[in-house]
């Protein structure tokens, strides 16, 4: 039977098992062993890493051409007007490539956030919102791009949903392995 995990990846873990320079790794926190990250986040990100012993599954969840659709929430510096939201939702051009059409809405600060360690900069003359972007890709650092070249830097970056999967309570730096049938009822 195949084992699905669930984790709530915090801030500064770096997205793999191995030891790196004293940093903190997935090992520091998923105590199962032989499970993989189905792609990864990069470390200044935080949120839902689904990882599983499943060849399969890992292919399609990170594969662009399977379309498993990724949500973020999004913290972005300065206040987006109708133009750089229909970019970002159009596709745009990020260095080497062009992103596919995503969906792109503002969003109120989500509910019930923990609050980030260290706490994101702010400066009082330069507003923040929150965008929900949902994407079928994952380019490196692709969010993150996709916001600068709109003049929206990123704060913060949350990863809270993969496909039907959530981070519904899990706080950050838990995980949870999934029954047979949660991973059968999300994955078909």
């Amino acid at each position: 039977m195949s084992r699905v995990v669930l984790f709530n990846k915090p801030y500064g873990v770096i997205c793999q098992f191995s030891p790196s320079a004293g940093k903190p790794t997935l090992k520091d926190f998923v105590p199962v062993a032989g499970v993989y990250p189905a792609g990864r986040l990069d470390t200044d990100s935080e949120g839902l890493v689904v990882l599983t012993d499943q060849g399969s599954l890992q292919h399609a969840i990170s594969h662009p051409a399977k379309k498993w659709p990724k949500a973020y929430w999004v913290q972005v510096e300065n206040v987006p007007d109708e133009s750089a939201l229909m970019r970002l939702r159009n596709g745009l051009r990020v260095g080497a490539f062009v992103t596919a059409p995503a969906l792109v809405r503002e969003i109120d600060e989500p509910p019930g956030l923990p609050e980030r360690l260290p706490p994101i900069r702010v400066r009082r003359t330069i507003p923040t919102r929150w965008l929900e972007i949902t994407l079928s890709e994952g380019k490196n650092r692709q969010v993150r791009r996709m916001t600068a070249a709109v003049g929206l830097p990123t704060l913060r970056l949350i990863r809270h949903r993969i496909g039907h999967w959530t981070l519904e309570g899990l706080a950050p730096g838990q995980f949870r392995l999934l029954s047979s049938e949660e991973t059968t009822m999300h994955w078909a």
